[in-house]
């Protein structure tokens, strides 16, 4: 009778960490598909900057900077209003947890943006090969 009772909490106990590792393993890809996720919360006027207010993540080791581009819409006329602003790798922490950054654009020479604007705000990541991903896009009014 030892044998039959012992063999059953051996499986007991196999079952119960084959259920635990399978958790593990469940949930890793959930914390690794968090990275490298931008999302833009607010974008506020600040004559004559606009800031706007990024939540962001990166997996650790990556080498590229955060970078905010705006653009007025919607004017009617040959001049386009843009403005620009980064945030360089070594003010990122790139820990796979979520952050936030506030970037300030700068507006292009000739370029100008007053409440009531309709603003195209454009976040991505660009890496020192030149490639940008992980674009977020919001319209807003200023």
């Amino acid at each position: 009778m030892k044998s039959t009772s012992t063999r059953r909490r051996l499986a007991g106990v196999a079952a119960a960490a084959l259920m635990a590792g399978a958790g593990v393993l469940l949930a890793a890809p959930l914390a690794t598909a968090k990275a490298n996720v931008l999302t833009i919360d607010k974008v506020e006027l600040h004559k004559p900057n606009i800031q706007v207010k990024v939540t962001y993540s990166c997996d650790p080791g990556l080498d590229h900077e955060l970078v905010a581009n705006a653009r007025k819409i919607g004017t009617g006329t040959h001049q386009e209003d843009i403005a620009a602003g980064t945030v360089k790798r070594d003010k990122l922490v790139c820990d796979s947890g979520s952050h936030i950054a506030q970037v300030t654009m700068r507006p292009a020479q000739g370029s100008s943006f007053v409440k009531g604007d309709k603003t195209k705000v454009t976040v991505f990541y660009f890496d020192n090969d030149g490639f940008s991903y992980a674009h977020e896009d919001a319209v807003v009014v200023l």
